[in-house]
């Protein structure tokens, strides 16, 4: 079987139910495509890609994002030629596709890996057989070492593996952990989600805030409550040398795969234009020197209201089991001092272990994997094959790079 052939069809196969229940063809209800170009995206674009974006169902995105993205990035000073932002089809109607390219620095051991990350693929449904080739311009680029693409649809996903890439060898990648502070808000979330009105959604927010309230006693879904170190809390703005000296530190224990947690990395990644999110940096000092650090990022869903806390990064000294469950205590703590109904937790494997003994609660945040990587140095491409090699979490997506 060609296998180009059958992800070209799988590109173009979109669907749309018409009233009367029957299927037609989504490129049925496009106008005839006329001819399109292929080029790489320039600042000047950025309204067209951005109604683009917005037509498709994305998130209103801003000047400044880009701005932030492509020229305040710390990535851009360490690379050898300016990185690309990505590319774009274009008719004499305007752009109908459009794929982003983020560059970002990654460290294995004492090697600076240049990186780009693939974000927000979106072509128009008359031009959809089209995406390939921009993916394909996404993984041919010049000047990079690491090509990553975090959140891929399965459709991406099977084209990033005929372009070469693989996928992340963690089966259990983006399976979060989580515990629920506010039953009655969580029950009242699940009934919406559900569809529930009126009595029927009183009666189902009843049923589900006994059954929470009871599971989580019976099962102790909480922390032991460990406060073994002094635990500081600063914004994001206030990280700065200790930091960098952890970091350095962490970067020689052993090699694997991490995104640059420089003090200067970290303090550009936090700072998003325009989020909404609030950012707390919780700080864990042992012997009078920071042994790790806690980034709770605070968010409030638009459609049920559920307030979450999220671990949106988490970095401790030598992988210490004490420091790591200090620090995992102070963070839900802090989600219950913040009001959120929710404290959810994505971390490395290496970490994880710690948390199952709180008993949590799990889902799969993707009913695949969504993690590809592409890998120039053969020898680097070998040993990332190894589970073991990876620091994989949250920090990595490109949705971290979002307005929320």
């Amino acid at each position: 079987m060609d296998h180009a052939a059958v992800i070209l069809r799988r590109l173009t196969r979109s669907k749309e139910r018409s009233p009367s229940g029957q299927e037609r063809s989504e490129a049925a209800l496009e106008p005839r495509p006329i001819s399109a170009k292929q080029r790489e995206v320039r600042f000047s674009d950025f309204q067209s890609v951005a109604a683009l974006k917005e037509r498709a169902g994305w998130q209103k995105d801003t000047f400044e994002n880009w701005c932030w993205l492509w020229r305040q990035n710390p990535a851009i000073a360490v690379a050898k030629s300016q990185p690309s932002m990505g590319w774009v089809l274009e008719t004499t109607r305007g752009i109908v596709g459009y794929q982003g390219s983020i560059p970002r620095l990654y460290r294995f051991g004492a090697r600076t890996l240049v990186t780009a990350t693939g974000t927000s693929l979106v072509v128009e449904p008359a031009y959809r057989a089209r995406g390939i080739g921009l993916l394909a311009s996404f993984y041919r680029q010049s000047g990079i070492d690491l090509f990553l693409i975090t959140t891929a649809l399965p459709i991406v996903g099977e084209a990033s593996k005929l372009l070469g890439a693989r996928a992340l060898p963690q089966c259990d990648y983006g399976t979060a952990l989580y515990w629920v502070l506010d039953a009655r808000q969580f029950a009242k979330a699940v009934a919406l989600r559900l569809g529930l009105t009126g009595r029927m959604a009183a009666a189902g927010t009843v049923l589900g805030l006994w059954a929470l309230r009871a599971d989580i006693r019976i099962h102790r879904r909480r922390p032991r409550h460990i406060n073994k170190f002094s635990i500081t809390e600063i914004q994001v703005k206030d990280i700065g040398n200790e930091f960098q000296a952890l970091w350095e530190r962490k970067i020689a224990e052993k090699p694997r795969l991490m995104a640059d947690r420089s003090a200067s990395s970290l303090k550009w990644h936090f700072a998003v234009p325009h989020s909404s999110s609030t950012i707390v940096v919780l700080c864990c000092h042992r012997f009078g020197r920071l042994a790790g650090y806690a980034i709770v990022r605070h968010t409030i869903d638009p459609e049920t209201g559920i307030r979450k806390g999220m671990l949106a990064d988490f970095l401790i000294e030598q992988d210490d089991g004490s420091v790591a469950a200090s620090l995992l205590d102070a963070a839900y703590a802090n989600a219950v001092a913040l009001g959120d109904h929710v404290f959810e937790a994505w971390l490395p494997q290496n970490i994880r272990q710690i948390l199952m003994h709180w008993n949590p609660y799990a889902k799969s945040l993707y009913p695949h994997i969504p993690f590809f990587y592409k890998v120039m140095d053969q020898g680097l491409a070998q040993t990332l094959l190894d589970r073991n090699a990876w620091y994989a979490g949250p920090f990595d997506e490109d949705t971290s790079l979002m307005r929320r």
